[in-house]
């Protein structure tokens, strides 16, 4: 047996997955168990938990890969900083003591926390994978293809952006980068920060606002921050930009290119202006994707494409590529961000180091991404009762039921099932759920459980038998990481009066049979739910067809806005009794809030930072 422990952290999103005998075992985020959005801290509960869900101890673990090189960054950043110079001092300033004090002796830190656990842990066995190759292995290694092309496109690893790969049975081998400070993920983050939303986690954000507007603003961006080549490589001309060297994303000479200032999300609106300006940037991501996968697709000839990297998290862009029909399939990392970094190493070791070939699924090797932890019912009664929680314990039949009713009668629901989803969508395991034909659900749920914009989609969850009669889309959609229209047949005309809506006026628009989950654009960003991966959301989702003859539930991440997504059945109760959430289903345990000690309430919509 060879145990592969990999760990991603120190950035944003710190994670850790086990990897035995080349198959995946467990992976989490240490957000989940810190209770902290974005935890980049050593991940010290997520190695436990995927160490433990293996059944072995830090001593049983053969080798530990990490997903970055830290000299290489470190180099990208002096010589960053040498070619702007003088330009950038005060970030340098500001950067490098913490470079000297600690990232330099990244090794040295990390072999001392290992050895907390493991006193006679070996440092030869701490390995260290390339940031894009990690990728890379995360998305080609578990996809179902015995070949693909695989493209990377993040912020930046350690010099590269943009990476493409070949896969071929278990060999990965990058052939072409496009280097820092050219960046899609950069350019999408720069305009993250000048709609006034945070950078690395509000890029999804800017992404369900553009439907609000138009793309106005399109060509000028390509005139004149991004030179866009007919194979989709690119240039970022930096004059506009101030990442590489600066304390912010953007300059002046950006604001005054646009006309309007960097927004303030504490006092100013959302104005027609910073709509136009999402859609424009999300326009251009999706021509640079396109152009980009239209070129690998004739030059390599492969027919397969694997996607990762954080921008591969937008299901927009990943949408148009399948449409385009360039590649016959596509496969997506579902934890495509820096968190799936840790999987990729630990594959990366099995596959590309000890040289071990690959048993490729029919499916994918992922496990429905439900690789996080799991609480046994007693365990589950155990934790509600500790917390002073009122509850039924139901036989799994009488929760299914009792579930989809409430769900028919319009309640939001929380629903805490089985093994916690790895990555930063919920897939049924740890989600709030309700019913898509309510005209009044998308609102109630943005303002009264998540305590967030009221212009945010939700997604909808739709049993994989069902897809093609309600979506314009017949494949598998297993993590939510592809857009698509809702079908014809299910849309409603709008009136004259409706279309010339702008803005957030067309939120209360009724545009489809599943309003809830349509969004301004008609489309939907779905998740697909196979009875083989979730047997117990298939049932439920199957129950409520039953009744409703809809096969489709609303189904948005169970957290509030700046909080992770639950882990514990505590969490669960705490989030429930801190929104205005009508029910919690754990397990086999059924809540109503009306039951519930109301001195239990929590002032959940000011307990997080807003993210």
């Amino acid at each position: 047996m060879t145990a592969i422990l990999g760990i991603s952290a120190f950035y944003h999103d710190s994670a850790a997955a086990l990897v035995i005998n080349g198959e995946i075992i467990a992976a989490a985020q240490e957000e989940r168990f810190t209770r902290k959005k974005h935890d980049p801290g050593y991940p010290e509960h997520a190695i436990d938990y995927v160490i433990s869900e293996g059944g072995l101890t830090l001593e049983d673990i053969d080798y530990v890969a990490f997903y970055d090189k830290p000299f290489l960054k470190f180099e990208r950043l002096l010589e960053t900083y040498v070619a702007c110079a003088p330009r950038g001092l005060k970030s340098f300033r500001m950067a490098m003591p913490i470079w000297l004090r600690e990232k330099l002796f990244l090794k040295d830190m990390l072999i001392k926390e290992l050895k907390k656990r493991h006193k006679k842990f070996d440092p030869e066995t701490l390995l260290f994978s390339e940031h894009h190759f990690g990728h890379a292995a995360s998305a080609f290694y578990p996809s179902p293809f015995e070949n693909a092309v695989v493209l990377t496109l993040d912020g930046v690893g350690e010099w590269a952006t943009t990476t493409v790969a070949i896969g071929k049975g278990h060999a990965l081998d990058i052939k072409k980068e496009i280097h820092f400070p050219h960046s899609l993920g950069l350019l999408y983050s720069a305009f993250t920060y000048y709609t006034g939303f945070k950078v690395n986690s509000g890029e999804y954000k800017v992404m369900g606002l553009a439907p609000y507007g138009e793309p106005k603003y399109k060509d000028l961006i390509l005139e004149h921050l991004i030179d866009l080549k007919k194979d989709g490589s690119f240039r970022l001309d930096q004059s506009y930009f101030n990442y590489a060297t600066g304390l912010t994303m953007t300059n002046q000479k950006f604001s005054d290119l646009f006309g309007e200032p960097v927004r303030n999300a504490e006092t100013d609106d959302l104005t027609q202006f910073y709509m136009d300006i999402a859609a424009s940037v999300q326009a251009v991501t999706e021509e640079v994707a396109l152009q980009m996968t239209r070129a690998l697709a004739k030059e390599y000839g492969i027919s397969n494409l694997c996607l990762a990297g954080g921008v591969a998290l937008n299901c927009v862009a990943n949408g148009k590529i399948l449409k385009d029909g360039a590649f016959d399939n596509i496969w997506i990392q579902p934890a495509a961000g820096d968190a799936g970094g840790a999987l990729g190493a630990a594959l990366a070791v099995w596959h590309k180091e000890l040289d071990k070939p690959r048993i490729i699924h029919t499916k994918d090797a992922m496990r429905g991404s439900y690789l996080g932890p799991a609480y046994a019912q007693s365990t589950i009664e155990e934790e509600l009762k500790a917390c002073g929680a009122v509850f039924d314990a139901l036989s799994e039949g009488e929760m299914i039921e009792q579930t989809a009713q409430a769900l028919a009668e319009e309640n939001a629901i929380g629903w805490f099932q089985g093994r916690m989803e790895f990555g930063p969508r919920s897939l049924g395991g740890r989600s709030i759920l309700a019913d898509p034909r309510s005209e009044a659900m998308q609102k109630t749920l943005n303002l009264k459980v998540k305590y967030r914009e009221s212009f945010r989609p939700f997604a909808p969850s739709v049993l994989r038998e069902d897809i093609s009669e309600w979506f314009d889309l017949d494949c598998d959609s297993p993590y939510m990481l592809l857009v698509s229209g809702v079908h014809e047949s299910k849309r409603r005309t709008m009136s004259e009066d409706e279309k010339a809506l702008f803005g957030i006026e067309k939120l209360n628009v009724k545009r489809s049979d599943i309003p809830a989950i349509t969004h301004v654009d008609y489309s939907a960003r779905i998740q697909t739910v196979h009875e083989e991966t979730n047997p117990l959301y298939h049932a439920l989702i199957s129950a409520f067809k039953n009744k409703t003859n809809c096969p489709v539930l609303v189904n948005t991440s169970f957290n509030v806005r700046g909080e992770p997504i639950v882990c514990t059945p505590t969490d669960a109760f705490r989030c429930f009794m801190g929104t205005g959430l009508d029910i919690l289903v754990v397990g086999n345990c059924l809540l109503r809030k009306d039951n519930q000690n109301a001195a239990l309430k929590e002032d959940y919509k000011n307990k997080y930072e807003l993210d």
